[in-house]
């Protein structure tokens, strides 16, 4: 890809020159604002962050390994682990303005297919009703999966460009395994926990060596990539988790959280509402 086809591709909403390098400490307090642009390799990135972004489950695994409530308000089980109910959150809505109901919850959890699970019904207006052939202590951990997304009656297959959740962002406009873009939502219910930029921009570019040049460049603000090896030679980066162990550089106005997930590649796909810029 020569330089000038880089240059039409990042000028597609994603061209805004490289803000002045200030440095944040990983302790810095989030901050909302800005346009956070991510690339990535042709791997399933673009998918994995792009739904994080767009979709939530009924649990959530944050960075720090602790299980914590998404969708599911709150949840208790059986002595046996065998009986499990699910309270859902009150006022969610999904992106086209539909309340989250128990029966896209319980639609979700059907095509899910979960090992094990012999009923699932909605027992009250907003609590879901889960049996298993044995009991799972590990059940709530098992549903934070990044596939286990709750959607539209059951809609989990929509194409991204025709993606409708209740997560941070909605979706702009998307082209399968290419690009996308994505807009946060008001009001959102994690508003001042998660979702901090104005907007997300994730583009596929297949080569390491071009991903870096476009960080280099300021036409993105973080980059996959494998360890240096002189791919980052000139300016001032930060790298996840170390320059000798590099799978992410970020541009010096990019806050990266204290900790960040390493389940999956990407800060667990999480990577959209979890990091800020400066």
């Amino acid at each position: 890809m020569t330089r000038i086809d880089r240059r039409a591709l990042f000028t597609s909403g994603a061209a805004a020159a490289l803000l002045a390098a200030t440095g944040v400490s990983l302790a810095a307090a989030p901050r909302p604002g800005g346009h956070l642009r991510l690339a990535v390799p042709r791997d399933g990135s673009l998918d994995r962050v792009a739904r994080g972004a767009v979709f939530d489950g009924l649990t959530e695994i944050g960075p720090d390994g602790a299980l914590r409530p998404e969708l599911a308000a709150n949840w208790t089980g059986s002595s046996d682990a065998r009986r499990w109910r699910f309270e859902l959150r009150e006022g969610v809505a999904f992106h086209d303005g539909r309340p989250l109901g128990v029966e896209d919850a319980v639609a979700s959890f059907r095509a899910w297919e979960v090992p094990g699970v012999t009923r699932i019904e909605a027992e009250r207006p907003r609590t879901l009703l889960v049996e298993l052939a044995a009991g799972d202590p590990d059940l709530p951990y098992r549903l934070a999966a990044a596939d286990r997304i709750v959607a539209p009656a059951g809609a989990l297959d929509r194409p991204l460009a025709e993606a409708v959740g209740t997560g941070a962002y909605r979706v702009e406009r998307a082209q399968e395994a290419r690009h996308f873009r994505a807009t946060r939502v008001d009001g959102h219910y994690k508003q001042g926990l998660a979702g901090w930029a104005d907007s997300v921009e994730i583009i596929v570019i297949p080569d390491a060596r071009v991903r870096a040049e476009a960080l280099r460049d300021g036409f993105v603000d973080v980059a996959a990539l494998p360890a240096p090896e002189g791919l980052l030679d000139q300016g001032d980066f930060r790298y996840h988790p170390s320059v000798d162990n590099m799978a992410l550089a970020a541009r010096r106005g990019v806050g990266i959280p204290r900790r960040i997930g390493a389940r999956a590649p990407l800060d667990d796909g999480r990577i959209a509402e979890r990091w800020w810029l400066v």
